[in-house]
């Protein structure tokens, strides 16, 4: 008679930790989106690798964060909008999902302009890719299941290898990146305090706490499979500002060495081709278009996660359409208004793009502080509410983030055409 094979401990374990995985890599990944690579690439093409220790500080903020929100979401099997109506009322509710709406749905622009540009470095009109793309990711969100299309993002955070490839291929000098990384640079310019500004914009989200923790909880994950969790959003976070700090390497060894300096992530890869070669150029471009794609499936579901939430709708992929038609329709509403400003001709698109990383800007201070007082709240939290550390490291960086964003704000009218 057989004996009953017995996996080792470690293979079970990393079974575990694979079924557990999903929630904090997508949301990382999906950060890279295109407002996100546009700002690597400026910051790489104009500081050098300079910026580098930049995303080393922030990733930091990101850990911790993402660390909180997927706690948040095993203890108390709800989502961030979930709790904080439940705690702090209607008026703060209403006020952060109006926010909330507006800022994403100007990201969710920024992704459709995203995949239109990529599309045009293929030589495909926007006027095909920006609707087909849209029509596509709808479908997949609307067939399929939470444990489904969690594998299509999976495959979509993948895409962001091509930035870890284009960099091998550019060769940098190693010693000068990590030098950089580990010793801090500042520049007291008001473009450098913007970068800053719009890196931890592009990388510490509003809507990525919402949907953090969102999916944890969609996903049933419990107390239990808190460790596995932990693991899941603090690599996620590290993964995806390995990948920031790529695309900032590959746009410093070649764009800022030859004093050429880009706006939008398109310009990069154009610039790329004659530097790096065309190889370079396409993968830049691949990057962008999975960035995209994944950014515009993640962003509307957060929107509509939070939206579901905080006022009481039926909400969460598992569901069918006929039991959360509020779910559904707030995700192609958003989806499809989208494609019809992006589609409108002479649109200023990156206006749209800025108001919406200003936005984010400005709502992230509030909610942190939210998820700060939730988070610390035992009755909530109980035995897993966040140590004094913790609380000093997100409140830190809460402050941080006002008085950047209040420089921002003083420089806008110091100095308004800048």
């Amino acid at each position: 008679m057989l004996k009953k094979f017995k996996a080792p401990l470690w293979l079970r374990k990393l079974g575990i930790f694979l079924a557990v995985l999903g929630p904090g890599l997508i949301t990382s990944s999906a950060d890279n989106d295109a407002p996100g690579i546009a700002t690597y690439s400026m910051a790489g093409s104009i500081y050098g690798y300079k910026f580098l220790f930049v995303i080393l500080v922030v990733t930091i903020g990101e850990v911790v964060i993402q660390e909180i929100a997927a706690r948040m979401g095993v203890v108390t099997g709800k989502g961030t909008a979930d709790l904080i109506r439940e705690r702090f009322g209607v008026k703060i509710t209403t006020f952060s999902m109006f926010s909330l709406l507006l800022a994403n749905l100007g990201t969710t622009v920024a992704q459709i302009a995203g995949v239109a540009a990529s599309a045009e470095l293929f030589g495909i009109s926007r006027y095909i890719a920006a609707p087909l793309a849209a029509i596509l990711v709808s479908l997949a969100v609307l067939r399929g299941s939470y444990k489904h299309i969690e594998k299509i993002l999976i495959a979509l955070s993948l895409t962001a290898l091509s930035y870890i490839i284009t960099v091998f291929l550019v060769k940098p000098p190693w010693g000068e990146v990590l030098r950089a990384t580990f010793i801090p640079q500042f520049t007291l310019e008001s473009t450098f305090i913007l970068a800053v500004l719009a890196t931890i914009g592009t990388t510490i989200t509003p809507w990525g706490i919402f949907f953090m923790q969102s999916s944890v909880a969609d996903k049933g994950l419990a107390i239990k499979d808190y460790p596995y969790t932990k693991i899941d959003a603090t690599f996620g976070a590290a993964w995806g500002n390995v990948v920031s700090a790529f695309i900032v390497i590959s746009t410093a060894v070649t764009l800022y060495v030859a004093g050429i300096h880009v706006d939008t992530a398109e310009q990069a890869a154009l610039a790329l081709a004659p530097l790096a070669g065309n190889a370079a150029r396409i993968l830049f471009s691949a990057g962008l278009l999975g960035a995209s794609l994944l950014a515009l499936s993640v962003l509307p579901l957060s929107t509509t996660y939070a939206f579901c939430e905080a006022f009481g709708f039926e909400r969460g992929l598992n569901r069918p359409i006929k039991e959360a038609p509020t779910f559904y329709g707030i995700y192609l509403g958003i989806t499809g208004l989208s494609v019809l400003i992006v589609l409108i001709p002479g649109i200023p698109l990156f206006p749209i793009m800025w108001l919406s990383q200003t936005l984010n800007a400005f709502i992230l201070p509030v909610l942190l502080y939210l998820v700060i007082k939730l988070s610390s709240n035992e009755r909530i939290m109980g035995q897993w509410k966040n140590t004094r550390l913790q609380n000093i490291l997100a409140t830190g960086l809460m402050v941080f983030i006002s008085l950047v964003t209040v420089a921002l704000v003083v420089a806008s009218f110091w100095n308004p055409a800048s």
